[in-house]
């Protein structure tokens, strides 16, 4: 038996059911958990509270991995090009500050690497990146029901209209760092 010491990574690029799918599928990727950080509500925020905007909260994964498969960089590449960086506190139809593009650092490493990121995605992209970069905070985890979205709800309208296309062009995009 092998002791891999994962690592986490907490981004919020909108819903993160989206999110979400998309991570599960990346190489190294142990396990994508759903939730809310960033806030400044006392207590354990609920999903009807985040969605209200008053919290502060971001819906975010956070994604624990193992950088032995999977460097940090190549997941915030990843990230940064499986939602749309450059509107502010929106994705698509879902808007509020919970559906901001945040990175969400867990140490100076990870600050670096995603200032970094950043500055070399500009080019990627005609209007500005807003991608917020931020210490993490404490993280709570969303409702079950949040948990593996996709997977259990693909036949959904909201999934294979929004995300089943993001997968779609994740597989284009990101072949070589897929599972198997």
């Amino acid at each position: 038996m092998t002791n891999k010491k994962l690592e986490i990574a907490t981004i919020g690029g909108g819903c993160f059911w989206c999110t979400e799918a998309v991570f599960q599928q990346i190489k190294g990727v142990e396990k994508v958990v759903s939730g809310y950080t960033g806030g400044n509500a006392p207590g354990k925020p609920t999903y009807r509270e985040i969605c209200s905007g008053l919290t502060g909260h971001a819906e975010v994964i956070q994604v624990h991995y193992d950088p032995e498969q999977i460097a940090y960089e190549d997941l915030l590449v990843i990230f940064m090009t499986s939602h749309d960086p450059t509107t502010l506190n929106r994705q698509g139809a879902d808007v509020g500050t919970q559906y901001r593009s945040v990175i969400f650092y867990h140490n100076e490493k990870q600050k670096e690497v995603a200032e970094t990121v950043l500055k070399e995605m500009i080019t990627y992209y005609q209007d500005p990146i807003v991608t917020e970069i931020s210490p993490a905070s404490v993280f709570y985890e969303a409702e079950d029901y949040h948990q593996n979205y996709y997977n259990n709800n693909s036949t959904q309208g909201y999934c294979s209209v929004v995300i089943t296309p993001k997968l779609t062009k994740l597989r284009q995009q990101h072949a070589d760092k897929l599972k198997g």
